[in-house]
């Protein structure tokens, strides 16, 4: 099936993914008492989680985890949790669980995360909402084009420690999560991400990791600006 694509300015499309996000935690909520999602760092974080952060939800049952994270303090600039704190989690009373990347033990951080999605969310694991960026080079977490890890079926989290870009080490979620999820969305922006757009909406066989993501699951829904939606023509 074909993934749902929206294409709207940015400050729409933020309207309308808090939107989204608060009838999907609200669903959830009435039917199995939680809410699930996972989230991103980069543009998508800062142009979402503010609208995200004025949304009245019953917060003590959203239990927000992150797609991946960098071997770097919270304190640091590069720090998705880091990010998301300042933007929205600080803001309310949200179940927050971190990845511990910047522990020293890659391997054990992943192990440790692994374990604590299973605890909150059952065997197996689904969250209810992966919320992606994606890279000009079509990446996803720290799931890059080419990796081995693109084949990981077994493992929940894996470590990185040459992530092409930096910094190179890292903790990600892979795909069996993503598969996992009850829905997928993916916010990209910018001009420089309009080819891979193009490939990984319109190609069924694309191998770039957005596109074994979106397919994975459920319709997976795109929330493309202006720029970014440039070279998908008219379909």
């Amino acid at each position: 099936m074909k993934p749902e694509v929206v294409v709207d300015s940015r400050e729409a499309l933020a309207t309308l993914a808090a939107e989204r996000f608060a009838t999907a935690a609200r669903a959830a909520i009435a039917e199995r008492g939680m809410f699930s999602c996972a989230l991103p760092g980069g543009s998508v974080a800062e142009v979402m989680f503010p609208a995200f952060a004025r949304l009245a939800l019953p917060w003590d049952r959203v239990h927000v985890f992150f797609g991946d994270e960098r071997a770097v303090p919270e304190t640091d600039p590069e720090s998705n949790c880091g990010l998301a704190r300042r933007l929205w989690l600080d803001h309310v009373p949200v179940r927050v669980h971190p990845m511990r990347a910047d522990q020293g033990d890659l391997d054990a951080a992943a192990t440790a995360y692994a374990a604590k999605l299973h605890a909150t969310l059952g065997d197996p694991p689904r969250l209810d909402v992966a919320l992606l960026g994606m890279g000009p080079d079509g990446h996803v977490c720290s799931l890059f084009p080419g990796h081995p890890l693109l084949r990981e079926r077994t493992r929940l989290v894996a470590s990185v420690t040459d992530s092409p870009k930096p910094p190179p080490q890292r903790v990600t979620l892979t795909m069996a999560v993503l598969a996992a999820a009850r829905s997928i969305w993916v916010g990209a922006f910018g001009a420089p991400k309009a080819s891979i757009l193009r490939e990984a909406i319109q190609d069924a066989s694309s191998e770039l990791p957005v596109a074994i993501a979106a397919r994975s699951g459920p319709p997976a829904l795109f929330l493309l600006d202006p720029d970014a939606a440039r070279a998908l023509g008219g379909d």
